[in-house]
């Protein structure tokens, strides 16, 4: 009788720690699952393609999905005390998005977090739509709050000028690289990663299935792309910080690798099963095409 009370101290005081770890949520059930849905997006969607061509929700891996268009992402990571999603697409793509979530079975009232990669209209301009969508906080780094407060490309940013303004949205918490978006099982760390944009940030997370638990990352575009009077080289500092940040996307702990525009992870060939989903050198190899296309823009600068 005194070994089963020892038994049964044990297993409660195993059930009381998980809280305390916040242990990533493990999902077993499969909603659209990658097998087919997989199929189902690849089929649908080519390179490249239009920003707000609908597309199917895709489950990635355990408890994260992709819930974006054909020609931008969005990110839903699920949790049992609720959700974060990562970018908003276009005005348009956000009902989209909307839908998508609706049909995985989510409330929209249950994502907790709304958070961006870079802060341009193809990917955060759905963002005051989904707020009111889903009455949450957004998150967002103090360069791309003032981009949410007017709905203006800031001076500091390479493209600015070229795209129409978004519609405002209200910032509820500034958030520093290294910082966490945590709820009871979710924890998903910001990193600044400049470049693209002066707010650009990308994610870091862990989820876990039956199979056990990769880590994912959510790579900012990073792409040397600007209007057509913009010289990085007349820009040492902003040029430094786009290389810091394109070595510390190299440096991450990356199983699964996705990114604002579905193409630039090559996840429609993962997605058809062209490819492996899975690929330890994945983020080290996005770095070196984004360190030979920045190359390339210096090179081109230099011989004008």
């Amino acid at each position: 009788m005194f070994a089963s009370a020892i038994v049964v101290a044990l297993a409660a005081a195993q059930v009381i720690t998980i809280p305390l770890q916040k242990a990533p949520r493990q999902i077993d059930r499969a909603i659209a699952p990658i097998e087919t849905a997989g199929l189902a997006f690849a089929g649908t969607c080519n390179d490249w393609d239009e920003w707000d061509k609908p597309a199917p929700p895709v489950r990635i891996y355990g408890n994260t999905y992709l819930v974006g268009t054909c020609g931008i992402s969005a990110i839903l990571i699920t949790g049992s005390d609720g959700h974060a999603l990562i970018d908003a697409g276009t005005e348009a793509g956000a009902d989209l998005i909307a839908r998508n979530i609706r049909s995985l079975g989510f409330r929209l009232t249950d994502v907790k977090f709304l958070l961006h990669s870079h802060e341009h209209f193809d990917h955060v301009g759905g963002m005051a739509r989904l707020q009111q969508l889903t009455g949450t906080q957004l998150v967002a780094s103090s360069a791309a709050a003032a981009v949410f407060k007017t709905g203006a490309a800031g001076p500091g940013d390479p493209q600015a000028g070229m795209h129409p303004p978004i519609r405002a949205a209200r910032v509820d918490r500034i958030i520093k690289d290294g910082e966490e978006v945590r709820t009871y099982d979710l924890a998903l760390t910001a990193i600044a990663t400049p470049g693209h944009t002066p707010g650009a940030l990308s994610w870091t997370w862990t989820s876990c299935e039956d199979r056990g638990c990769r880590r994912i990352v959510y790579a900012d575009s990073l792409t040397a792309v600007s209007r057509d009077d913009y010289r990085f080289t007349d820009h040492p500092q902003l040029l430094a910080a786009f290389r810091a940040s394109i070595a510390r996307i190299a440096a991450l702990d990356c199983d699964i690798l996705l990114a604002p525009h579905p193409s630039a992870s090559k996840i429609i060939d993962r997605l058809g099963g062209r490819a492996p989903l899975e690929n330890r050198n994945a983020c080290r190899d996005y770095a070196s095409d984004l360190t030979k296309q920045l190359d390339e823009r210096l090179a081109k600068e230099a011989a004008k």
